[in-house]
Formats: structure tokens, sequence, C-alpha cells
């Protein structure tokens, strides 16, 4: 299953998910991650020093995530920002020259 705009594809499938009981908002493409993660939170009763490679692997993941959003989100700005200089430039000559100081 792929995931438009992004370079991640699913591996959980929705059915692995809903038996896992993930909760919708986190329902990514780090979701294969999270299930095995919450497996061995419940297993070792939610210790914080359990479970380390398992949320290391998950936080990782979700990391790439939105580092991912933010370079393509910069890409659009840059793109919009390049469009709207040339809009403004207009390719015509302007008829008041700009101060040097400006």
């Amino acid at each position: 299953m792929e995931v438009e705009g992004s370079s991640k594809k699913m591996i959980a499938t929705q059915e692995e998910m809903v038996e896992a009981r993930v909760p919708i908002p986190y329902r990514d493409q780090c979701a294969h991650l999270l299930i095995p993660l919450n497996k061995c939170r419940q297993a070792e009763f939610y210790l914080p020093w359990k479970c380390e490679v398992e949320r290391h692997a998950y936080e990782k993941c979700e990391y790439e995530l939105v580092m991912e959003r933010m370079l393509k989100m910069q890409k659009i700005r840059e793109e919009e920002a390049k469009l709207k200089q040339a809009q403004k430039q207009g390719g015509a000559i302007p008829l008041i020259p700009k101060p040097a100081h400006a």
C-alpha cells in the first residue's frame, strides 16, 4: 500500500492495525513499528527502561516522516516565492527606478 506524497510504504495492513487496536491518529507509515512497541510495553508493564530498542526504532521512523514533510513544505515555499517574484517582476522594466539605498 503506497501513501501519496511519501517515500515510505505502509507495511502494516488495516486489519493488523485494527487487531492491535492502534489509535487512528497513529496509523501512519510507522505503525508497523508501533505494534510490537505497544506489545512490549504491555508485557513489561510500561517500565521506561524497557523496550528501548523498539521505542528508538519507532521514534526514528516518526522523525524521518516529519523531516520529509518539512523538506517538501520548504520546496513548495521556495517554488511559490520564485513564482511570486516572477509575477512581481512581470518581465517589464519598471517606470520608476528604485533608490540606491532601498
